[in-house]
């Protein structure tokens, strides 16, 4: 069961980052050299390049017959090439000229293709320009794939249960969707949610397995050579709460301010709940081994509240449980606490 979450998971992170792609490449469904250069400073472009074209051939035409009139005065070869390179030199003379003449603004089509560039859109108009740079400039509101992995301990305010006396290592491994929500365009301020996969495995040391008894969990002596012992619970996790951005605020100009969201230094903080998906208990040693999948009296319900350090795509995490990670009696007052590292979040 636990697998089937899993596969299904990364298969929806995959197509989410695939149909993102496709949306961020298939705008205006046109061509790579469409998408990069301004329709209007290709056509000017084009335009002026017919005229320089025009220019150079009739000029040239010209100058091939005052060519041909030079050859036939056969002259000697040092004399004819003197004269060949001063018609030449005229001819490319009053070409310059020409094209001099035609007065082609290029900064003028520059700042087209900036304004290009920036928009992915041709603006006539100052207003319209600020309009463009108002849309694509707007607060941040997105789902972002993210993937985690943390170390996890579980504290306990009481004398050491059996749990605590032989636990060895415990990790939590957990994917998602992040919900971005900035309060507005140059606002630190956003709201985060989304929803996790989350795995939280248990692995006792001292060659101890969980075991279970008319209901009662408990740990045990594994008899004989142990070769792997662990207690893995999936979680379907929501987490709710702010994140405060520190970079700075930049210009797209016209008076359009913006601060990037997702980029810099940031803090996060929120709580968060879950509900338990599934239980494996997975013993394999020299003298037995299975997979249980029964009730091992893990908790199904968890809550904590989680701290984010991020820069850019990397974040540094500490959640902790206010919850007992077992429910009723059984291995009373230990709570999760997890450092890890998250990408994405």
């Amino acid at each position: 069961m636990i697998k089937k979450f899993i596969i299904t998971g990364i298969l929806c992170l995959v197509a989410t980052s695939m149909n993102a792609q496709r949306k961020g490449l298939s705008l205006n469904l046109q061509s790579k050299e469409d998408t990069t250069v301004s329709p209007i400073v290709k056509e000017k472009v084009e335009e002026y390049a017919a005229k320089i074209n025009g220019i150079i051939q009739e000029e040239k035409k010209q100058m091939e017959t005052e060519l041909k009139f030079l050859q036939e005065k056969n002259l000697d070869k040092a004399e004819f090439d003197k004269q060949k390179a001063h018609i030449a030199d005229t001819y490319s003379q009053k070409i310059d000229e020409k094209i001099e003449a035609l007065g082609f603004d290029l900064d003028q089509v520059i700042q087209k293709q900036v304004r290009y560039s920036l928009l992915n859109s041709d603006v006539t108009s100052n207003e319209e320009l600020k309009e463009k740079l108002l849309k694509k400039f707007r607060p941040k509101k997105s789902f972002d794939g993210y993937i985690s992995y943390g170390i996890m301990t579980l504290t306990n305010d009481k004398p050491d249960n059996d749990l605590d006396k032989n636990l060895g290592y415990a990790n939590n491994f957990e994917f998602g969707l992040k919900f971005n929500y900035q309060f507005g365009r140059t606002s630190p301020w956003g709201l985060i949610s989304g929803v996790g996969f989350s795995w939280r495995t248990v692995r006792p040391d001292n060659n101890m397995i969980f075991a279970k008894q008319n209901g009662d969990v408990f740990l045990t002596k594994y008899e004989g050579s142990l070769d792997k012992a662990k207690l893995r619970t999936g979680y379907v996790m929501i987490p709710l709460g702010f994140q405060y951005n520190f970079s700075k605020l930049k210009s797209a100009g016209m008076d359009v301010q913006y601060r990037p969201y997702s980029d810099g230094f940031r803090v996060g903080a929120n709580v968060y709940g879950g509900i338990k998906m599934a239980t494996n208990n997975i013993v394999k040693g020299d003298s037995q081994g299975f997979r249980d999948r029964s009730n091992y009296q893990v908790n199904p319900f968890v809550y904590g509240a989680q701290v984010t350090l991020s820069y850019d795509n990397i974040s540094l995490f500490v959640k902790k449980d206010f919850s007992n990670f077992f429910k009723d009696s059984y291995f009373q007052n230990d709570k999760a606490l997890v450092f890890g590292v998250a990408l994405g979040w």
